[in-house]
């Protein structure tokens, strides 16, 4: 059995998943499996998945489900995967030559059942960092701690294992919405273990104007009632007041969006979902009334 499964979300992304490919094809170590979710592509991505079958250079497992949205996708992966480690590699996205190698040494001479996995870093195309990198003074962290105290920036590339990201609830499938923010699964396995830091690029990034990255304002419209659900969480585990009070204003927002009135009955933080509501409802009429922004969040497509 291989270690590491890179699994890759894609839904009508055949003109560019040949990139990932591409990297695969070219790692230096092969203890890996590529599984493709394809979550309802009407392309050519079938057909094209079969013909890299063929090649027989990378061993792939595909699979084809209706499409239930990135978080459907990943949901489907988690219950497939059965090797130790996982990581997500989007399908406009792709690996440096040397990344398996480096993940897995880097897993062998440190990881433990301690630890929930490896978190690395995102670049450009042009290998210009995504955001900043981590701390060199601490060996893991959770990753809410590196963004709150660290004040760390931009996406980072998460390994988990895979028998602790299967221990955490599924992401909830909301009828007529097709997006959850990834990040819940993120924050449960915080609360129990975290992450080594591996300060290394592990994957090249590209934000296509296709990819929910680019579209996140539409995501809120189109997706309230699972922002609702995610902010819900976050207020839960949020490392200080400023955060609680930052979530409150954004789950105000999506609650309204979702014409849920009992919003603030359903809220685990109800004093403070109170002193934002003001700011809720000036958040939602902005969304409610702008065009699409692009915002700086990777979320794969």
């Amino acid at each position: 059995m291989k270690t590491l499964t890179i699994f890759t979300p894609t839904f009508n992304r055949a003109y560019t998943l040949h990139k990932c490919y591409e990297s695969l094809k070219k790692q230096s170590c092969k203890d890996f499996v590529w599984l493709i979710i394809d979550d309802g592509s009407t392309d050519e991505t079938e057909k094209l998945v079969k013909k890299w079958q063929s090649e027989d250079i990378v061993q792939i497992t595909y699979h084809f489900q209706d499409n239930q949205g990135m978080h459907g996708a990943h949901n489907t992966a988690y219950e497939l995967i059965n090797t130790e480690l996982n990581v997500c590699i989007d399908s406009d996205d792709y690996m440096p030559d040397n990344a398996v190698e480096r993940i897995l040494s880097f897993w062998h001479r440190y990881g433990d059942k301690k630890y929930a996995g490896i978190v690395g870093l995102d670049a450009s195309p042009n290998g210009k960092l995504i955001g900043t990198s981590m701390p060199k003074n601490i060996k893991a962290s959770p990753l809410i701690t590196l963004y709150s105290k660290y004040k760390v920036k931009g996406d980072k590339k998460l390994v988990y294992r895979t028998e602790i990201i299967k221990k955490t609830p599924p992401y909830p499938i909301f009828k007529g919405e097709n997006y959850c923010p990834l990040s819940y699964k993120y924050l449960l396995v915080d609360q129990q273990y975290p992450l080594l830091i591996m300060n290394e690029i592990l994957c090249h990034v590209e934000y296509l104007e296709d990819g929910s990255s680019m579209n996140m304002l539409n995501q809120y419209k189109a997706n309230p009632k699972g922002f609702a659900f995610f902010r819900k969480e976050a207020m839960k585990y949020a490392p200080n007041i400023k955060e609680k009070f930052r979530e409150s204003v954004h789950y105000v927002s999506s609650s309204l969006i979702a014409k849920n009135n009992y919003f603030l009955v359903e809220s685990p933080r109800k004093l403070t979902t109170i002193i934002a509501t003001p700011l809720g409802l000036l958040l939602y009429l902005y969304i409610k009334t702008s065009k699409n922004k692009a915002i700086g969040i990777k979320s794969g497509g």
